[in-house]
């Protein structure tokens, strides 16, 4: 099977997007010390008492979600719904960037030096979709189109037309529900 992992710069965002299982229902970010967990996973620290708690949670869940509806929107070649558009631009403008000079004379966005916990979660994220998005590569994260799946993968197929997390599982349903509704059509 293909690989669906992104690449770096759009990992956070595929990880987060993905602590929610849409089909089972699991939540892995709200689960008891699953925000913890995640933040270290990616080289942040633990929330500390001052970092929002349950607000915070409320926030990233939101963001989780705003992401997805954006991933989704790549899958489909559409637009993102306006509601969406400004949930992004809420959540997102909470964390501010910093352009960062190399010697070498290149460059890098970075989380500002102030941001903490969920905060400083969003920058990571923002720098990263701004990366790819310069790379040209921030439509390749798309969202499973099965409405029981929305599992968020990275399109690696030549043409970027990949439209559900593994033709296997997801794929080889949609096909499936798509030739019965033929058949019956004709029968």
């Amino acid at each position: 099977m293909a690989d669906r992992t992104a690449p770096a710069s759009l990992l956070p965002v595929q990880d987060l997007v993905n602590t929610l299982d849409v089909e089972t229902g699991a939540d892995t970010l709200t689960a008891d010390g699953g925000l913890d967990a995640f933040l270290t996973a990616h080289g942040l620290p633990p929330l500390t008492p001052d970092d929002g708690g349950a607000a915070a949670v409320r926030a990233l869940t939101e963001l989780r979600e705003a992401l997805r509806a954006v991933c989704l929107a790549h899958t489909a070649g559409g637009e993102l719904a306006a509601a969406d558009a400004r949930a992004l631009d809420r959540l997102l403008a909470r964390a501010p960037l910093v352009l960062a000079v190399a010697p070498d004379g290149t460059t890098a966005l970075h989380p500002a030096a102030r941001l903490r916990g969920t905060d400083r979660l969003t920058a990571l994220l923002a720098a990263g979709i701004a990366t790819a998005a310069a790379e040209g590569t921030w439509t390749r994260l798309k969202a499973c189109e099965a409405h029981d799946c929305r599992w968020v993968f990275y399109d690696r197929s030549p043409a970027g037309g990949g439209r559900w997390c593994t033709m296997a599982v997801c794929g080889s349903r949609a096909k499936m529900r798509s030739y019965r509704a033929r058949r019956a059509q004709s029968g």
